[in-house]
């Protein structure tokens, strides 16, 4: 009989029973409520790749092209073409391409020139502007959001054409230059690609669980900063 009521209860026990567990489903509710809460109160930050992204071609082969003219320009791809191929197939290494391509163009160039001529290219990158991502970005500004482009683009031009949208950072790939001031066609930083994005993000913002991050991108090359995201747009 003891069991019984135990198990049962009387009216006045099912009826205490019946307010502990009113109590304890309001408990849980009010913490659901704080974790809801807490998710509201985390700065929001957003990590923009640039060209295919916020452009909608590939900068570098456009910066190359106005720095060394059209015949300059088909002759060094027609050399490259096969490392191009291989590097597209992953069966050579995207940095080594890259710097590869990028040293026969400039390699024994004046930095001031570089920079100078990043700076004129930076004038015609609104024509090749994606105006749906330009837009995202400006909404995000707009609600006080923190905003970075990190791309593996060169950041002669990437970082100019970026100030102009009142972006927070620009993280980009960095040129190599001698005590001289000469190009030594090499980069100073890894190729801002893949990994590296991910690691120059955590670079300037390292407590992951204090914000939310919503990530743009456009090829392979941004899969690591989604996989990191909170939500992501594929352009």
């Amino acid at each position: 009989m003891y069991l019984f009521n135990v198990c049962k209860g009387s009216k006045k026990k099912r009826k205490r029973n019946y307010v502990i567990k009113k109590k304890c489903k309001f408990a849980r509710i009010s913490k659901s409520n704080i974790n809801i809460n807490m998710k509201k109160n985390k700065r929001k930050v957003a990590v923009f790749d640039f060209d295919g992204t916020l452009t909608t071609k590939d900068t570098l082969l456009m910066f190359i092209r106005f720095a060394a003219g059209t015949q300059r320009f088909l002759i060094g791809f027609m050399l490259f073409s096969p490392i191009i191929i291989f590097t597209k197939l992953g069966m050579f290494d995207n940095h080594r391409c890259k710097e590869k391509v990028f040293s026969w163009f400039f390699k024994g160039m004046k930095y001031d020139e570089f920079e100078y001529l990043g700076r004129r290219v930076c004038s015609r990158l609104k024509y090749v502007a994606r105006a749906s991502t330009i837009r995202a970005l400006a909404k995000h500004r707009q609600q006080g959001d923190t905003v970075y482009v990190i791309s593996a683009s060169i950041e002669e031009w990437v970082r100019p054409y970026c100030e102009t949208l009142g972006v927070n950072r620009v993280q980009a790939t960095q040129v190599e230059k001698d005590k001289n001031g000469v190009l030594t066609g090499r980069f100073a930083s890894h190729n801002c690609y893949g990994e590296e994005k991910v690691k120059r993000l955590l670079a300037v913002e390292p407590d992951r669980e204090t914000y939310h991050l919503t990530a743009y991108g456009d090829s392979k090359g941004d899969l690591a900063m989604f996989a990191l995201a909170d939500e992501y747009t594929k352009i």
